[in-house]
């Protein structure tokens, strides 16, 4: 397994929706029903490398994807796995071979466990912070999911507003 670790020079995207748009740095959204690397009920947060993968994973296939904001994030971390160029036998154990396979599909309507999800009850379990990934909605692109519960002390995430301009509580937002 790689691991890496990012220091606050490093940014990562996201847009998001104007319901979420006031807690900016919370996984809840993603726990309410899942996600790539996540089973609903556990927080992870979704970023993306490139400002294009953040919308194109916004967007989720749509030719017209409903409003957000694009906000940009500092990320310090430690012990995260750096799987960002994609399943490689040589590298990787064979049950990471599978960590594209249609999630939503799997879990929604075979009611079975997705292998990312399997993946990520993993690297929860040991502790990891985060996993950096290629998108499977931009080729090139690569995201970032973190597991926040997993946080130390010196661990941050922090959405770039120096102008106070997000919302501060749901109600906030037109």
């Amino acid at each position: 397994m790689i691991l890496t670790r990012f220091d606050p020079a490093r940014v990562f995207y996201r847009f998001l929706t104007p319901k979420w748009a006031f807690l900016p740095t919370s996984g809840a959204g993603a726990a309410q029903h899942g996600g790539r690397f996540n089973r609903p009920g556990i927080e992870a947060l979704y970023l993306s490398v490139e400002v294009e993968t953040a919308w194109a994973e916004y967007g989720q296939g749509s030719s017209l994807p409903s409003p957000g904001t694009l906000v940009a994030y500092t990320v310090m971390a430690d012990d995260v796995v750096d799987f960002s160029s994609g399943f490689d036998p040589t590298l990787w154990s064979p049950e990471w071979a599978e960590w594209d396979a249609d999630w939503k599909y799997i879990a929604r309507i075979e009611r079975k466990t997705p292998p990312s999800w399997r993946l990520a009850d993993d690297l929860i379990r040991s502790g990891r912070r985060g996993l950096l990934y290629p998108s499977t909605r931009r080729r090139g692109g690569a995201n970032l999911v973190l597991f926040s519960s997993n946080f130390t002390a010196g661990d941050t995430i922090e959405a770039h507003d120096p102008e106070g301009r997000l919302p501060t509580n749901q109600s906030s937002w037109p």
